[in-house]
């Protein structure tokens, strides 16, 4: 039988979901990397929750120095801070926790992509691209790095027109973060869904509802799509 690490079998699983909700790259990106957050609260990542934080503090001494919108490194602060503090599988694996990260992940992306757009020749869908990259090197493990970098840009560069919203940053952090914890419920350990308010613990039968729903939701996402096949096979 063949296992995978947790960061492998999570960011295959995001993979799966995403594609099931959109092929534009930017958004698949998005979801693996959100995937790959809420386990930022294990000890084993102390190390890089301490370079996050270091992070944050250098990015917000250099914004306020030029006299630029410092709050990307205020929210780089808070998510390290966050990690430092949580237990594992508790606040960051809980449906609170997943909201409040998804949220601090897209600030930091939207606010960075406003400060770089004028900046730059180049179109913004390579600008948001290249910040997406540059987020992956917060979150993602660095033996996924080699795999993923590559495969994004080369579908970048393939696909060349393709655009993401404000919103779709949000909801693709959210899914990946969301899937993170539907697969930690079908382990014996189970999730604290709803971590701090409530301590009890969810577990396979809400991943299996949880995979349901989504399916569901990606149909009906996806009706517009297959109702054009349809009609081009009536057609034909």
């Amino acid at each position: 039988m063949i296992t995978l690490s947790s960061y492998k079998a999570h960011s295959l699983f995001a993979l799966i979901l995403a594609l099931l909700y959109s092929f534009n790259p930017l958004i698949i990106a998005l979801v693996i990397i959100g995937a790959n957050v809420p386990d930022f609260d294990h000890k084993f990542r102390k190390e890089s929750v301490y370079k996050l934080i270091i992070l944050g503090l250098l990015v917000f001494i250099s914004l306020y120095v030029l006299n630029l919108p410092y709050y990307v490194g205020l929210i780089i602060v808070f998510l390290g801070v966050t990690f430092y503090f949580s237990e594992h599988r508790s606040f960051t694996h809980s449906i609170p926790g997943i909201i409040i990260l998804a949220s601090a992940i897209a600030l930091i992306l939207i606010w960075s992509w406003q400060l770089v757009v004028n900046v730059t020749v180049l179109s913004n869908s390579y600008q948001i691209a290249i910040l997406i990259a540059l987020l992956s090197f917060l979150f993602l493990n660095k033996r996924l790095l080699p795999i993923f970098i590559p495969s994004f840009f080369i579908s970048v560069v393939i696909l060349q027109t393709f655009e993401i919203t404000y919103v779709q940053i949000v909801l693709s952090l959210f899914l990946g973060l969301f899937s993170h914890i539907v697969l930690d419920a079908t382990t014996p350990a189970g999730v604290k869904l709803f971590a701090p308010i409530s301590s009890k613990t969810y577990y396979k039968n809400f991943a299996i509802a949880s995979i349901f729903m989504l399916i569901v939701f990606a149909l009906i996402c996806r009706v517009p799509l297959l109702f054009s096949l349809f009609e081009m096979y009536i057609n034909y």
